[in-house]
């Protein structure tokens, strides 16, 4: 039997028909309702209000609380065990870029559904959204994938070539332009689906990171190239990660954060580039509401699409930046000028917690519709009824949207994520403000890390187009 991908019958997959997850909505779900809106515009009922509300708060005394107290909890790493490399880094790499090259193909040649093909599914399914999650997890894992320091490594010794042309003076500005592109290209682009599109730039794009690191050497990708730095400032966050000394690896936990507090303060560039992390994904949110789309004239019952709204969009998502750079930089400042310490480098590392927290929250509901399709692609590629994975055939639907059971329970873990990314930035921030940092330093960050909280619980909760 072949699948049909256009059957939306309101078929729920099995794995979301737990009759214990019902039972954990329904206890998230207290008798006096709201509205709630979540992606693709479903129509729920919950107390949002309450929530917002509950989370505000629980921020406040948070951060009031640990302002006041003498002693923080420790967070420390700790080794679980020691092992050999199993892989090198250069022979992943090299894999992952024959990978690459293969999605590239697919995209150029392939159906222009982007919905059937390889290049737009794994790229903005398992690319963008599974490696993040992952990363937040279990550390980085994009270090093995990326595509470039196998064929870097292997063109460097081939010219023989082990100087560099001085990019690294250039610190973290050329992944800042580069994250800026994407992001333009991602949200306010006519054609970011398309797969001949999205593969043309993203060849694009590997050439010239290509050529900058051959020309400066594979330590820059660290600094220079976007999703290199991103993804490895989101693992910061995780719980497990692994430390790599030569042909050894250690398995390490520790709270979520530990490895932030080893960081050194971030330079003014990385910090631009968090910033525009943070902006990116309250852009991404804000740009769908109905809020948003009256302020620029648009019905959002009708849209008119992209190409009527480029300038629009890309005024926002500057306008949204510059406002999150500029909030964050006078809050740090206001706090030292009132009450010491809170230097903007290290300070600023506590927001990894919370571009990890939102980018979780924000492609959830994603993860779980188009990880379906690119799943099905994946087992049955060429679409004739094989089954590459060993899954049996099956049909591709978003029922679990409608499903009053299920959808409470999204909404729950969106919650959690936004909620508990805001306190453990403040629980980040109040370690690294610095021992010279008075309490009253602390409640210019706290009222920002409210308003926080609240508009990324309100962009979940919003009506929305799409």
């Amino acid at each position: 039997m072949t699948r049909d991908p256009r059957s939306f019958d309101g078929f729920c997959p099995e794995f979301l028909k737990v009759p214990g997850l019902a039972a954990v909505a329904v206890l998230l779900t207290p008798g006096l309702v709201f509205a709630c809106a979540l992606p693709p515009s479903v129509i729920l009922t919950l107390p949002t209000g309450h929530y917002i509300t509950a989370a505000a708060l629980t921020v406040a005394l948070t951060a009031l609380m640990g302002a006041a107290a003498h002693r923080l909890p420790a967070m420390e790493p700790r080794v679980l065990w020691t092992r050999r490399v199993l892989l090198p880094l250069g022979l992943t790499s090299y894999l992952s870029f024959l990978v690459f090259l293969g999605l590239v193909f697919v995209g150029f040649f392939g159906q222009r559904d982007p919905m059937h093909n390889l290049m737009t599914l794994v790229f903005w399914t398992g690319v963008w959204i599974a490696v993040p999650l992952g990363s937040m997890l279990f550390g980085n894992i994009w270090r093995p994938l990326n595509p470039w320091t196998g064929p870097v490594r292997i063109a460097r010794t081939l010219l023989g070539r082990t100087g560099s042309i001085g990019l690294s003076r250039l610190g973290h500005w050329p992944a800042v332009l580069g994250y800026a592109g994407f992001v333009w290209f991602q949200m306010v682009s006519l054609y970011p689906d398309d797969p001949a599109v999205l593969a043309q730039v993203a060849l694009i794009y590997w050439l010239v990171i290509f050529i900058f690191a051959v020309l400066e050497g594979e330590d820059w990708l660290a600094r220079g190239e976007f999703l290199t730095v991103l993804f490895a400032l989101i693992a910061k966050v995780a719980p497990l990660w692994h430390v790599t000394e030569g042909r050894r690896t250690r398995l390490m936990r520790g709270w979520p954060g530990t490895q932030v507090l080893a960081m050194p303060p971030l330079s003014p560039s990385a910090v631009v580039f968090v910033s525009l992390a943070l902006a990116a994904l309250t852009f991404d949110g804000l740009a769908e509401t109905f809020w948003w789309q009256g302020l620029i004239g648009e019905n959002p019952l009708e849209p008119t699409g992209r190409s009527a709204v480029m300038w629009q969009n890309t005024g926002g998502l500057l306008a949204v930046w510059v406002l999150t750079l500029t909030l964050i930089l006078a809050a740090i400042a206001l706090g030292r000028r009132i009450g010491g310490g809170f230097a903007t480098g290290p300070v600023m590392l506590s927001f990894l917690a919370i571009a990890a927290g939102y980018h979780a929250a924000h492609y959830l509901v994603m993860l779980l519709t188009a990880g379906q399709y690119t799943l099905a692609a994946l087992n049955d590629p060429l679409m004739v009824g094989d089954s590459w994975l060993g899954l049996p055939p099956f049909f591709v639907s978003f029922g679990f949207l409608t499903d009053p059971r299920v959808m409470p329970l999204i909404y729950a873990l969106q919650f959690a994520a936004i909620l508990g990314a805001h306190l453990l930035a403040v629980l980040l921030g109040l370690k690294l403000a610095g021992q010279g940092a008075r309490p009253v330093a602390h409640l210019p960050m706290t009222v920002l890390m409210v308003a926080y909280t609240v508009l990324g619980l309100w962009l979940l909760s919003t009506a929305r187009t799409g």
